[in-house]
């Protein structure tokens, strides 16, 4: 196939569906009818010699060719529009769609606030949350199917890009009724009481020091330092007691309610579990590392005029619940 043949406004076009994964919404996202997405797609699927989309129960699916053709092509189209100056973001008239990776603590603590500004400075942009824990996350990345992943990342590879959203260390919660209330936490009540621990993924994941590693991305699987907790107990003979270990942060205050548990989580989420008075916060007994939140992306990305807006965006607002947490 001759680039001759070719008008490079169908790589628009299959750019917008390969985004939507319908036909009217990539339509509105070009200022197209229906009919002329429809006609475009298949002058392209001619050229190329592929369906490329086929139509499902919920959509169009892309096919193995096009999924394959997808991050080449949307790069280049993305670095056209970049040399070019074309098309300028404006988040007040922009309608788009952006994919993020984030478990449910970083939800709550930095993409529930994204939401309130969004609303505020870019009503018609849309989010879709994918869970950070899949194990194809560097994979989804790759592909383009999640423009940014929010996480504690201890490994980022080159093709990757990150920045620093949160530095924060890590507090205890317990119910207000708990046993060591009223009194200084000492170090000797992690081996009395028992544990409500955060893990996406153990051993049997490949995690290793508390990470998993995958095409080069090592996401946190651990939500606190086992280490500084072990080490700290052992100095005294004592060994900490994993009563309960959820993959769900937001389970915390249901499992505390009515116990003698504590547990061990980042200090932004602890700001966010006690704002209904049900749980109080406590500073470690033990010096405990702190651990630093990255939003990371693929470097196709870094110079997308609407990529840069969210991510600056997404700083601004993780800067703000820093300071509410103290971090």
């Amino acid at each position: 196939m001759s680039i001759g043949r070719m008008d490079l406004n169908l790589l628009k076009v299959f750019d917008a569906v390969y985004e939507d994964r319908n036909l009217v919404l990539a339509g509105r996202r070009l200022n197209l009818s229906q009919s002329a997405v429809s006609h475009a797609l298949t002058r392209l699927r001619e050229l190329v010699g592929d369906d490329l989309f086929l139509r499902t129960g919920k959509g169009l699916a892309p096919t193995a060719r096009a999924t394959d053709m997808a991050p080449a092509l949307r790069d280049s189209l993305r670095r056209i529009e970049a040399t070019l100056g074309v098309e300028p973001f404006s988040p007040e008239q922009s309608a788009r769609r952006f994919v993020l990776a984030a478990n449910d603590h970083v939800t709550a603590v930095i993409v529930a606030p994204l939401s309130r500004e969004l609303r505020r400075t870019a009503p018609r942009v849309d989010l879709v949350i994918r869970p950070s824990t899949r194990l194809d996350l560097a994979e989804q990345i790759d592909l383009g199917r999640i423009d940014l992943a929010i996480g504690i990342f201890s490994q980022v590879p080159p093709r990757l890009n990150a920045r620093t959203l949160l530095t924060q260390g890590e507090v205890i919660l317990m119910p207000r009724g708990h046993p060591a209330a009223r009194r200084k936490l000492m170090l000797a009540d992690l081996a009395r009481y028992p544990l409500v621990t955060i893990s996406v993924g153990g051993q049997e994941e490949g995690a290793v020091d508390g990470f998993i590693l995958e095409r080069g991305l090592a996401r946190q699987s651990e939500m606190f330092d086992r280490h500084a907790l072990e080490a700290a107990l052992a100095d005294v003979g004592k060994v900490p007691r994993l009563r309960v270990t959820v993959p769900h942060s937001l389970a915390i205050p249901a499992l505390l309610r009515e116990s003698d548990m504590l547990s061990i989580v980042p200090a932004s989420l602890a700001t966010a579990l006690t704002r209904s008075g049900e749980l109080l916060l406590r500073q470690p007994p033990y010096p405990a590392g702190t651990a630093i939140t990255r939003a990371v992306w693929h470097r196709r990305n870094d110079h997308d005029p609407a990529h840069v807006w969210l991510r600056d965006t997404i700083v601004e607002v993780a800067k703000a619940a820093g300071e509410s947490a103290g971090a």
